[in-house]
């Protein structure tokens, strides 16, 4: 139904600058020692409203976004602050589709919750709670709605202290850029309508198994052979353990276009003890996560990251912040674990996108995510507003029929992750950035694209500059 969709993605200035008013106005902390614990912390949800409405809007600090639920009862909502936390205060900003009867549960580990709140007659809008609980996980259980739609809530905000140290922004394990990137604003510019209209706003990148089988991990396990599970590797064929931007720069490339020198790898497929590679050129996406696609920069050389984990749950890997199609094969889609048939002849397929947002400061943090973010309804957060090239994984593997023996290297089918170590050549990756994401084009990995030929490619047809 249209009136629960997002009203708009972008709300007039006024009409922000009214509701932040009235957020400063009502949820100020109850204890000056307290302190706002939820804000960009990972979020997962019971169930979100047509993709639109994610559970991490909910945590983003932002009055004009919200989480929205299927319309059923029970939904949740459930934050991780990071580490064991006392409560003191929930704060909540509902959307015309409100909780009438909720809790307010902690855990210490995501399975087991204590209730610390709750009502039956609950009636929406602004609620300040005081609480008394510990945990790391804190989450809105609704057990009766309000009105006929789902759960929408624009923010939840939980107070208290927490037993965690701040994290350091320097040390070991962090690599800064040379220069870095600052003074940017995410962008909350709409580009103008073109005729005919801008459907995609993309590159590909087609780029064939390199190397296999190899435990190595230079961005997991820099110089340690063999740490690692075992990893299938695209794109540089020089990729090890040793592995540094000036190797990469070095190596040669199974991708089509030779100036992407990239290292794109991902755990192993196994069929029981065997190893399953993909064949032939695999679809390497380059997008905008962003709604103004003409904000878009390249990557800077040496940025590195993993997108997903080996330890993902189901869930998580179901509600992971980045679109994911899940495992496909014949007409079976969506699935968040690999199928246990496939029908004959078919290939399993995985879809996977990766975050594009940067802090503009670092190319490597210790846990290989930090300096990286998603956008939150299609701006970046303030923290990361470095808008750069969404990465989407769409790989394929040549196994069908019974599939109860097949997994990863890395475990179950939601273990699925990957990582990226840029070593474009900057010319190259500029000149399609600029012709096809800024451009609103979905160009092949010349930059070509062939529903608006007039536009020319970025690339000659030796996937060169010209």
């Amino acid at each position: 139904m249209h009136r629960r969709t997002l009203r708009r993605l972008l709300a007039p200035l006024s009409a922000i600058a009214l509701t932040s008013a009235l957020l400063v106005a009502v949820n100020q902390p109850a204890h000056a020692a307290d302190s706002l614990l939820s804000q960009g912390r990972p979020a997962l949800a019971s169930t979100t409203e047509n993709g639109e409405s994610p559970a991490i809007a909910a945590v983003d600090g932002r009055s004009d976004t919200r989480w929205g639920s299927l319309w059923t009862d029970p939904q949740w909502l459930r934050v991780d602050l990071g580490a064991t936390a006392t409560i003191t205060q929930v704060k909540l900003q509902w959307e015309a589709a409100y909780a009438k009867a909720f809790q307010i549960q902690t855990s210490p580990d995501g399975n087991t919750w204590t209730s610390i709140y709750s009502t039956t007659t609950a009636t929406g809008g602004y609620q300040t709670l005081a609480v008394n609980g510990s945990g790391r996980y804190v989450r809105v259980y609704g057990t009766q709605r309000g009105t006929t739609y789902g759960y929408s809530l624009y923010e939840f905000q939980v107070y208290g202290t927490s037993q965690s140290t701040p994290p350091p922004t320097d040390g070991p394990g962090y690599v800064y850029a040379n220069p870095p990137v600052t003074g940017v604003i995410p962008s909350t510019a709409t580009p103008p309508a073109q005729n005919p209209p801008v459907t995609h706003r993309e590159f590909q990148a087609n780029c064939s198994v390199s190397r296999t089988n190899l435990g190595d991990d230079p961005i997991v396990f820099p110089n340690l052979p063999g740490a690692s599970h075992s990893h299938t590797f695209m794109g540089n064929r020089t990729t090890n353990a040793a592995t540094t931007l000036s190797s990469l720069q070095s190596g040669g490339t199974s991708c089509i276009t030779p100036g992407d020198k990239t290292g794109y790898w991902m755990p192993t497929l196994l069929n029981g003890t065997t190893a399953v590679q993909p064949e032939g050129a695999q679809v390497i996406y380059y997008k905008s996560g962003v709604l103004d696609y003409t904000s878009v920069r390249p990557f800077p050389p040496g940025l590195r990251y993993v997108v997903g984990s080996p330890t993902s749950t189901l869930d998580e890997f179901r509600n992971h912040p980045g679109a994911v199609e899940g495992f496909e094969c014949g007409e079976l889609t969506r699935n968040w674990d690999i199928p246990a048939n496939c029908v004959a002849g078919s290939q399993l397929n995985v879809r996977f996108q990766a975050p594009s947002c940067w802090d503009g400061i670092h190319l490597d943090t210790p846990d290989h995510k930090s300096h990286m973010a998603y956008p939150i309804v299609g701006v970046c957060p303030a923290d990361h507003p470095v808008a750069v090239p969404m990465i989407e994984f769409k790989m394929a593997w040549p196994v069908s029929g019974n599939l109860s023996q097949v997994k990863f290297a890395s475990g179950r089918g939601y273990s699925f992750h990957y990582d990226v170590y840029n070593a474009w050549d900057p010319a190259v990756l500029a000149a399609l950035t600029r012709h096809c994401i800024n451009g609103g084009l979905q160009c092949n990995p010349r930059g070509f694209d062939q529903y608006k030929p007039e536009r020319g490619a970025a690339l000659n047809e030796n996937y060169q500059l010209p």
